[in-house]
């Protein structure tokens, strides 16, 4: 291997514990801002909620977010190096657009959450086997050719909308937002654990943590803006999404992000 290929990066953020702080506050943002457009601008949870399939508001949200998804993927695609501004906008797109996909196929479809959570697991799980089918590996340190970048945006977009339907399934229960949040956070602690103390796939570990992250984020989103009667704060959800997005904005400023290396294969 030359050096030239020892010095490649990836275009994604090296694994660090500010990377995790920043993915879950992004995760809670999403929530906040997806439920802003939604059920606040578009009126989806008010009486006047249109009945119409195609004036539906996650419908809507969906296309939006959707949109503003595809233009960041493909300029996350097409830049030559990391960027922790583009990725994390890249990863709040992925992570808003996955709220109200996710909405609108446990609610406005009619399949629920336990029904919901189940077709998204298996599309997670479906596009990590092809990934690993296409390129022998799923790990980030791939991530620095095209196809590969496809194939992550395409897997975090999934695991984004799986997670804000399984943290809407369990905080529907009887724990509440705030038991769920103790359950998704003691799993991840439990990840965390396995990652220092076990010889468990780092790769597997990884993903595992990545997906559990946003559920977290979803109920403590929805904790911070639902009414007080089911059991949130009914803080405002644009303020709540501004405080959000200006903490992760400070971050980025403040913790500096480097690039993962990348895993470079011998032909």
């Amino acid at each position: 291997m030359t050096q030239t290929e020892k010095d490649v990066l990836t275009k994604v953020p090296a694994i660090t514990f500010g990377f995790w702080i920043i993915k879950i506050l992004a995760t809670t943002f999403g929530e906040t801002a997806g439920d802003s457009v939604s059920m606040s601008w578009l009126g989806e949870t008010t009486a006047s909620a249109s009945t119409s399939f195609w004036q539906n508001g996650y419908l809507i949200g969906t296309g939006l977010f959707g949109f503003v998804l595809a233009v960041l993927v493909y300029a996350q695609i097409h830049a030559s190096r990391f960027n922790a501004w583009l990725y994390w906008a890249t990863i709040i797109a992925s992570t808003t657009a996955g709220t109200t996909m996710a909405d609108f196929a446990t609610r406005s479809m009619g399949i629920g959450y336990p029904g919901g959570a189940l077709v998204l697991l298996a599309a997670v799980l479906g596009s990590l086997l092809v990934w690993r089918q296409v390129l022998g590996t799923v790990s980030v340190s791939s991530v620095h050719e095209p196809r590969a970048e496809v194939f992550y945006w395409l897997t975090i977009t999934f695991s984004q909308t799986l997670g804000t339907a399984l943290g809407d399934w369990i905080a529907d229960g009887p724990l509440g937002y705030l038991g769920s949040a103790v359950i998704f956070g003691s799993l991840l602690v439990l990840i965390a654990l396995a990652w220092f103390r076990t010889s468990i796939d780092r790769v597997a570990l990884f993903w595992a943590a990545f997906i559990l992250t946003r559920p977290l984020g979803a109920v403590v989103g929805d904790f911070l803006d639902k009414p007080l009667a089911q059991g949130g704060l009914e803080l405002s959800r644009v303020w709540a999404t501004v405080v959000l997005g200006s903490a992760i904005a400070a971050l980025i400023l403040l913790v500096r992000q480097k690039a993962a290396p990348a895993e470079v294969r011998e032909a």
